[in-house]
């Protein structure tokens, strides 16, 4: 029998030591639980994505000492550890397999992903061979990640005498995505005939979230051990003549929960791994920023998030007493700072270049543009992070305000459409009631002239949804889009708001990224662009 340990753990990026002791830490444990192989995730060693460190001469060298020090700490158990290798003039995606202080195999990613966030053959060579290693008597195939989203790796290893499939991943989340997962890597045991073990790595890089769940599949395809997703956790998997075995078969999580948990440890990580003191938020009382807030609260702690209320003349006294009432329930603190003052300087300055000319967006945007600036000043003056409330739906279409609602660090629901934030916003309020049901059934409302709601500018948030969805999602034309049935002049208006947006998205802040393609890595679409959709 051999006795494998799955190490999901939350790696950083370039903090080659920390990594190192992580790795270590997970050996001792496992090999406390009588495991004889340690599976780390994929580019464990460094972190993923490295992103341009990759393209150093001095990284490859650092990661290179690192390993060394790896194996000379991990005795008494083998590992298979992830990490880039310059080897021969070429540059690797890699796994090397450590034993007794020796490295006993190395194997060379060959999949290299150049679709959705992935630019891997930007960085790295591609491997060709299996790598095939026996360990307590078991034969063991090698691959990574891509290596199985298509025939051929795991095809190599097996006609290589591989008996068992380790997998090492850095599979970024987006909702749902775990069953694909599963879908992919069981065609894979499909085609073998071999079970398999997939470690993948948890945690939050810049906008991307890796939300574990690893799993392992025998060879009929069934699932035998799963951990769970968004949390470290060591896994133990027992393979005997052929057979996979394990106590760890984690829940799988609803769609809003494993949404939640996203934004959540997107938002714990990119603070605490970037060294900010905490996280400021501008509280409009509408649901965005409600929905920011509490995300910001579970997952720094009341103690480190500060939320501030700037009421104009058109705030309404609703929307100042929903957001008292949650501050009250969360415990955080909280500032009104009334921006009047500020609008009446700022139209005492600009009248004698406005005269004779009518109120329109400008006097609204000033008012945004009043409390980016109080929210930065505060951002600045006390070392804490502004969290940006803006959501996919109003990203996609520019309703947003540059220098202003847009003005921050870090955009935490910018890949979550409207029509999400309201279910997200109700699930919150089951695992405690937080949110005022007044910010929840109110009708949205930017609140900078009289008797506004968003619908004055948009179409209705179920058909906007649909409408950026399929056009940015699925790659489909407006005549598609309005042959499934939405409204024709809907299509039209949200497809030209959305093309002419461009220019205000790229100067947006980086946020969690939670759906098949979200305003970031896997969006570059040109600013400048003439290009006429087919209708």
């Amino acid at each position: 029998m051999l006795r494998i340990a799955v190490a999901q753990f939350n790696a950083t990026v370039g903090d080659l030591t920390g990594n190192v002791e992580r790795i270590v830490e997970c050996a001792a444990q496992a090999k406390a639980r009588g495991a004889q192989v340690l599976l780390t995730p994929e580019l464990a060693l460094c972190g993923y994505p490295p992103e341009d460190l990759l393209l150093r001469p001095d990284f490859y060298r650092a990661c290179s000492q690192a390993l060394d020090d790896l194996a000379g700490r991990v005795a008494g158990i083998a590992l298979v550890v992830g990490h880039p290798e310059e080897y021969e003039g070429s540059r690797y995606n890699a796994a090397t397999v450590i034993e007794n202080g020796q490295k006993k195999a190395v194997y060379r990613k060959i999949r290299l992903p150049n679709y959705e966030v992935f630019d891997e053959k930007r960085y790295f060579d591609a491997g060709s061979d299996a790598c095939v290693v026996t360990l307590g008597g078991v034969r063991c195939g090698i691959n990574i990640c891509a290596d199985i989203w298509e025939a051929g790796a795991a095809e190599l290893a097996q006609a290589a005498g591989a008996e068992l499939l380790l997998v090492l991943n850095a599979s970024p989340c987006h909702l749902e995505k775990h069953q694909q997962r599963a879908q992919v890597l069981g065609e894979r045991i499909a085609a073998t005939g071999i079970p398999a073990i997939y470690a993948n790595l948890v945690g939050g890089q810049d906008e991307l979230v890796f939300d574990g769940a690893s799993f392992a599949l025998d060879a009929q395809g069934t699932c035998r051990m799963r951990l769970p997703q968004f949390t470290e956790a060591l896994g133990i998997v027992d393979y005997d003549a052929g057979r996979l075995r394990s106590d760890d078969l984690a829940e799988e999580l609803s769609l809003e929960s494993e949404a939640y948990q996203a934004l959540v440890l997107g938002v714990r990580d990119y603070i605490g791994k970037s060294g900010f003191k905490g996280a400021i938020i501008g509280l409009s009382g509408g649901i965005d920023s409600a929905l920011t807030l509490c995300v910001a609260v579970d997952a720094l702690g009341a103690a480190k998030v500060r939320a501030v209320m700037m009421p104009s003349p058109y705030t309404a006294q609703m929307s100042l007493d929903d957001s008292r009432a949650m501050i009250a329930t969360l415990g955080v603190r909280y500032d009104e700072i009334p921006i009047a003052p500020a609008m009446q300087t700022y139209a005492a300055m600009l009248d004698p270049l406005f005269a004779g000319l009518p109120a329109d967006t400008t006097e609204e945007n000033i008012q945004a543009r009043i409390r980016g600036n109080i929210l930065m000043a505060l951002s600045n003056k006390t070392g804490a992070l502004v969290l940006t409330t803006g959501n996919k739906s109003e990203m996609a279409v520019g309703y947003c305000t540059l220098y202003g609602d847009m003005a921050g660090g870090f955009a935490v629901i910018k890949d979550v459409y409207k029509t999400l934030v309201y279910r997200l916003s109700r699930y919150r309020n089951t695992l405690s009631p937080v949110i005022p049901e007044n910010i929840i059934v109110r009708p949205p409302s930017a609140e900078l002239k009289p008797d506004q709601t968003d619908q004055d500018s948009l179409p209705p948030y179920e058909i906007l949804d649909a409408i950026v969805r399929a056009y940015m999602e699925e790659d489909r034309s407006p005549r598609e889009i309005i042959a499934a049935g939405l409204p024709e002049e809907a299509v039209r208006r949200v497809v030209r708001l959305l093309r002419i947006a461009e220019y205000k998205r790229r100067q947006a802040p980086v946020g969690i990224r939670i759906t098949p393609r979200g305003f970031g890595k896997d969006w570059r679409y040109p600013i400048t662009n003439r290009y006429q959709d087919e209708f």
